[in-house]
């Protein structure tokens, strides 16, 4: 199933450890059909947690090609991989890149995990980055029960 993921970024006023109350803006990922979907998914899936006011003071679109959950992971981590193929003309070495999003706890398990999660592919890849996003949730499309 293709995602179309879009990044919203919520401000709100957030209780902080010492008791007092400031603004932040955090970022969520939505998957959606179009902006105006993201945002009321955004909203939806916001307004349970945050009590007070919030606004979506920007979305955009984020492209990760893949993502890779795993329920014990409370980090996000964008991947960037290479896939190599050759070019049949010139014999020369071709890449093409792709983000992924790894959900983890640490930097070496997510790439621990995006490698585990890469194997059976058929394709050369080469991992050239892993770093940590802000990224606080991420909603994948699930179809509304009736």
């Amino acid at each position: 199933m293709m995602h179309t993921w879009f990044e919203c970024k919520v401000r709100y006023e957030k209780l902080a450890e010492n008791g007092m109350t400031k603004k932040v803006t955090e970022p969520y990922l939505v998957d959606a059909l179009s902006f105006t979907e993201a945002e009321a998914r955004i909203i939806e899936q916001v307004t349970p947690f945050i009590s007070g006011e919030f606004t979506v003071t920007a979305i955009t679109r984020a492209a990760y090609s893949e993502t890779f959950f795993h329920d014990s992971g409370d980090r996000f981590f964008k991947c960037r991989i290479a896939f190599i193929t050759l070019d049949d003309k010139s014999v020369k070495e071709r890449k093409t890149k792709s983000n992924v999003l790894v959900q983890a706890n640490t930097l070496q398990e997510a790439k621990d995990r995006l490698v585990e999660s890469m194997k059976g592919t058929l394709a050369d890849y080469s991992l050239e980055m892993v770093k940590e996003t802000e990224i606080m949730d991420v909603y994948p499309y699930a179809p509304k029960e009736k």
